[in-house]
């Protein structure tokens, strides 16, 4: 362990590396002597980079090894070593333990804390070395939480409620923090939602109880059953929480909730909805850190990814995102401008509301006190020296007829529509409004999306494909039959059988070809079967693909992607 080692200094090496500018280091160091702190957190803060990025260039400074936790499962052994409290007072994370060699293996946000390993040295037993591995701090609080475990406080809050008295779990703490039971319970369940990578809560009273239910990979469940008196301090908590009026009870209210959730900010959408047994409350939780996808990390065939790297090269014209609510056409578009996100652009977005804060990227929420929609919106954003324009979603003529113009004036514009497929987008353009005309030419392609859940990779189950099933997948009865797998359930997956979401993906690129067909309104059958001939995937060859390779499960596709035309013998 390279403690005692003299570190070069942290924006000298950022320089170096090419991480960051001059002036934006000038910036961080005038917000570390207006405000103190570690001059990396400030970088971090200002978000001039990131902290894995902070981390790793730490750990070149500093000569020593990083680690990123997202990818770590400590043993129970370093776990048991080193107690809750102290592991988040120290802000480090126990990983392994080596009896043999007596060795400690702890990740750190600071090597050179010779004080931290003096002090962990004299609780450890005789003999015990400590290794370390650096690591971001809010990895470090994320891991401490997830791996230590704090659902058992869920019920220790509920027993106080019920009893008055406090838990035996919950010693230890200072009286303070445990003076309001009710704020606790909604932020734990709100951190528990967080933890188990829920997209959405809901707060349901019925009759006599309070229904708690999380989306989990598309699918809600059912999590908690509280009793129905909890539910009006729960209420009151969650509208001061989100800033609405605690009074009225008879309409509909919207707000948004920000936290530190595992040392990450986390912001929940919140709605609610007067029913017969009180106010139903949904929130959606929007995770910056699971919100941002690399554009590789998509999952699309090769062929695909090339297909969307030539889209988005194209310096003018309209991309479309089309799906259900829930597909995830929001992921993919941060996606892309992630990918588009440089010094050298300007990117400007109307979205209703901000989901994602991104730096660099001017982001606008629309407003209808300001009387800003997105027509007006548009018109507002042509002035700013765009050059890639996103309009959060195409609603009614005038918005894109706005996308339209900004398309033909020079811009790449993105965009969502509610359609079932990608052709399905160009009918819907044309109901709205749209001159054919104008659409043809001006449109560079259409992605259409489906989530799907992925199957658990430790408890799959191998099977040899039926002949229904090889109909579904689009394949020959005389091929060989292919090993499919299906879902089977462990501890990993929470005995589900899946674990995470992936998307199935059909890209419609624009062509002379298909400019021609809608100019002169072709029928949805004559652009796809032109659009096939050209090498169109569908998402159910897609999924197919998804289902061969063993990622889903072929139940899983049949549910969110119609397969009934294939399974006609």
């Amino acid at each position: 362990m390279k403690m005692d080692a003299v570190p070069r200094p942290i924006g000298a090496t950022l320089l170096h590396l090419g991480l960051i500018s001059q002036d934006q280091l000038h910036i961080a160091l005038h917000e570390q002597r207006q405000g103190g702190g570690l001059l990396g957190q400030q970088l971090v803060r200002l978000g001039f980079l990131s902290e894995a990025v902070l981390r790793d260039a730490l750990a070149h400074a500093l000569e020593q090894t990083s680690v990123d936790l997202g990818t770590q499962i400590p043993d129970g052994e370093a776990l048991a070593l080193i107690p809750h409290e102290l592991a988040s007072s120290l802000k480090l994370m126990p990983l392994s333990y080596d009896a043999t060699r007596r060795q400690l293996l702890v990740a750190t946000g600071n090597g050179n804390d010779t004080d931290t390993r003096d002090q962990l040295l004299g609780m450890l037993p005789a003999g015990t070395t400590i290794e370390t591995r650096l690591a971001g701090e809010s990895e470090i609080a994320r891991a401490i939480d997830q791996f230590y475990g704090h659902t058992l406080s869920i019920d220790g809050i509920l027993h106080e409620i019920e009893t008055g008295t406090r838990d035996g779990r919950s010693r230890g703490t200072t009286r303070s923090e445990y003076a309001q039971p009710v704020v606790r319970l909604v932020d734990s369940l709100l951190t528990d939602a967080v933890k188990r990578n829920a997209s959405d809560i809901h707060f349901e009273p019925e009759a006599g109880f309070l229904r708690i239910r999380y989306r989990l990979d598309g699918l809600l469940r059912q999590i908690r059953v509280l009793h129905k008196s909890h539910w009006p301090a729960m209420t009151v908590r969650l509208k001061v929480m989100a800033g609405l009026n605690i009074a009225e009870t008879r309409a509909p209210q919207d707000g948004r909730i920000s936290l530190q959730v595992s040392g990450r900010p986390v912001d929940f959408r919140v709605a609610t909805q007067p029913t017969l047994h009180g106010e139903n409350i949904v929130l959606r939780v929007l995770d910056r850190q699971r919100g941002i996808v690399s554009l590789g990390g998509l999952g699309l065939a090769p062929a695909a990814f090339e297909l969307l790297k030539l889209m988005i090269a194209r310096p003018e014209g309209l991309i479309l995102v089309t799906g259900p609510t829930g597909s995830g056409k929001t992921t993919t578009l941060y996606s892309i401008l992630n990918h588009l996100n440089t010094e050298h652009v300007n990117i400007m977005t109307l979205e209703d509301p901000v989901e994602y804060p991104l730096a660099m990227i001017r982001q606008t929420a629309v407003a209808d006190a300001a009387r800003l929609d997105f027509a007006n919106g548009v018109r507002a954003m042509l002035r700013q020296d765009p050059d890639v324009i996103l309009v959060g979603e195409i609603r009614d003529a005038d918005t894109a007829r706005m996308a339209l113009q900004a398309a033909m004036t020079g811009h790449q514009v993105y965009s969502t529509l509610h359609t079932n497929s990608a052709v399905g987008a160009i009918p819907r353009l044309l109901d709205i409004g749209i001159l054919p005309d104008i659409l043809a030419g001006n449109l560079i392609g259409i992605v259409a999306q489906r989530l799907v859940r992925r199957l658990c990779p430790a408890c799959r189950e191998a099977y040899p494909a039926e002949e229904h099933e090889l109909r579904l997948l689009g394949l020959g009865a005389n091929q060989p039959h292919p090993v499919l797998y299906r879902a089977k359930g462990c501890p990993q997956c929470d005995f589900q059988g899946y674990r995470g979401r992936l998307a199935i993906i059909e890209l419609l690129r624009m062509d002379a070809g298909l400019d021609e067909l809608i100019a002169r309104r072709a029928s949805t059958r004559e652009i796809l079967n032109t659009a096939r001939d050209h090498g169109f995937v569908g998402l159910a060859e897609d999924g197919a693909r998804r289902v061969l390779e063993g990622s889903t499960t072929l139940a899983e596709l049949a549910r969110v992607i119609d397969l009934t035309e294939r399974a006609r013998p």
